[in-house]
């Protein structure tokens, strides 16, 4: 018999708390409690390498990984000493300090594509002050942005996109417009309707799926024939496709482009790099243009961030992290088909995208994408030691953490086929959760059990995990 993970005795009442201090409950809208079921850890403790630990003492093998920001592994011994080495000397000055030169030098050794780069805390930092340069420069208002990627910045220019705009004038909102990944006449249809008005096209290189028929270069020679700069924003693709990012692996330079995430494993660091005849334009050198506001952060070099930033792209160049990922990724994705096609699921659960960062998708007895049915897997996944809102690896999943997870799925696997033939309200308790771009709540995500559950044995036992 299973032992299932059933006590959430301290997350439901830090959950209540978390609701009457924070709006959302939590920092990030991602980690907020209306994307997980109510069977679920509310905070995390402690991780190390692919596991972490909640405020009951449940132990999970991690697929989210920080969103994606953490590709090494938690607490990774090599970029935590190096942070902790130069917190002791201080981790804000007056002046720069030497070590902005070390971070820049290493980044632009690592991204070869890029000629100059700036840093920052994180990825809407970025991407803003990218939008900001590439209006500078062509003397433009319009960004194209691609609307098959779900996310590009917290500010205005993106989230006036989205179905949670509230906030932001309409006037804003006109300034952007959206076009189709791997569809070139949606681009071009852009052009056509404003001749001259656009500033940068900005998207992913990929989701997942790869540029067909040479996209990239052809959507950047369509960009560049109409004086508009082409963007690329690497926070996800950026140390999971290539060491030099998705740009090295696809083989195209970007007129500028966005780093952050895996950047740091975890610490907060951020890029904007680029070419120079662009980048300068946020420097003190040039006298002939108007000078741009680029970024100007107070804490985007802090030293221990940017020590994290070297030692994280040390590791990448000098071990097989990315082969690692692919190989992990893979192992795991057919894996997991195989046991969903074993339980007669092909149709209606998969494990999709690139090795290094995969997704699933939960479909109900129509075959449509269902948050129901997603917040059951989440739970009965949870319940059998994984948390695991994508299947993304790190360096540190091993082979027995892939092993463990497959058999974790294949009993998730089971309830959700029952949950098809009976009715997925009969094993999802609770509400289900919900998409974060919503315009209204419908409903409370916040529901504690009326009854506290009996503690129980955590699926998985402690184990240590490589960590540098």
């Amino acid at each position: 018999m299973e032992n299932l993970i059933q006590n959430f005795e301290n997350s439901d009442r830090l959950r209540k708390r978390a609701h009457q201090l924070i709006p959302g409950g939590a920092h990030t809208y991602a980690k907020g409690d209306d994307q997980y079921p109510i069977l679920s850890p509310g905070f995390i403790e402690k991780g190390y390498g692919c596991h972490v630990w909640d405020v009951d003492g449940n132990e999970y093998i991690e697929y989210g990984m920080g969103n994606r920001a953490v590709g090494l592994g938690h607490a990774y011994f090599h970029v935590v000493d190096a942070a902790r080495a130069e917190l002791e000397r201080g981790c804000n000055f007056t002046r720069p300090s030497r070590i902005e030169i070390d971070c820049a030098s290493a980044f632009l050794e690592t991204i070869t594509t890029a000629e100059m780069v700036k840093f920052c805390k994180n990825g809407s930092d970025a991407t803003s002050a990218a939008m900001r340069l590439a209006r500078a420069v062509t003397g433009r208002n319009l960004i194209a942005r691609c609307s098959d990627h779900p996310f590009f910045s917290v500010d205005d220019w993106f989230i006036g996109t989205t179905e949670m705009n509230a906030g932001i004038p309409k006037a804003i909102q006109s300034l952007t417009v959206g076009f189709k990944y791997n569809d070139l006449e949606s681009a071009r249809s852009l052009f056509s309707r404003y001749p001259g008005q656009i500033a940068a096209f900005i998207l992913e290189a990929s989701r997942g799926e790869d540029p067909k028929d040479h996209y990239l270069h052809e959507l950047k020679t369509l960009c560049h024939e109409n004086g508009t700069l082409f963007i690329l924003d690497e926070m996800i693709t950026g140390f999971r496709w290539h060491t030099g990012g998705a740009q090295k692996a696809y083989g195209i330079m970007p007129d500028l482009s966005c780093f952050g995430k895996a950047l740091g494993n975890g610490f907060s660091i951020s890029a904007l790099a680029g070419k120079r005849e662009f980048m300068e334009r946020g420097g003190i050198e040039q006298t002939s243009k108007p000078r741009v506001f680029l970024l100007s952060t107070t804490h985007g070099a802090e030293t221990h961030a940017m020590a994290a930033a070297i030692a994280t792209m040390h590791v990448y160049r000098h071990e097989p992290v990315v082969e690692h990922l692919v190989r992990q990724g893979n192992l795991l994705r057919a894996a997991v088909n195989q046991v969903a096609a074993g339980h007669g699921l092909a149709n209606h659960f998969g494990v999709h995208g690139h090795p290094a960062c995969l997704t699933y998708s939960t479909l109900d007895q129509e075959g449509k994408a269902s948050q129901a049915f997603r917040s059951l897997f989440l739970q009965e996944t949870i319940r059998r030691g994984l948390l695991a809102p994508s299947l993304v690896v790190s360096y540190t999943h091993m082979d027995d953490d892939i092993e463990r997870t497959v058999g974790a799925i294949d009993g998730a696997l089971g309830i959700y086929k029952k949950a098809l033939e009976h009715g997925v309200e009969k094993y999802l308790i609770g509400r289900p959760s919900d998409v974060v771009f919503r315009r209204f709540n419908q409903q409370s995500p916040v529901a504690y059990h009326p009854e506290p559950t009996p503690a129980a044995p955590t699926a998985l036992r402690s184990s240590e995990r490589r960590s540098g």
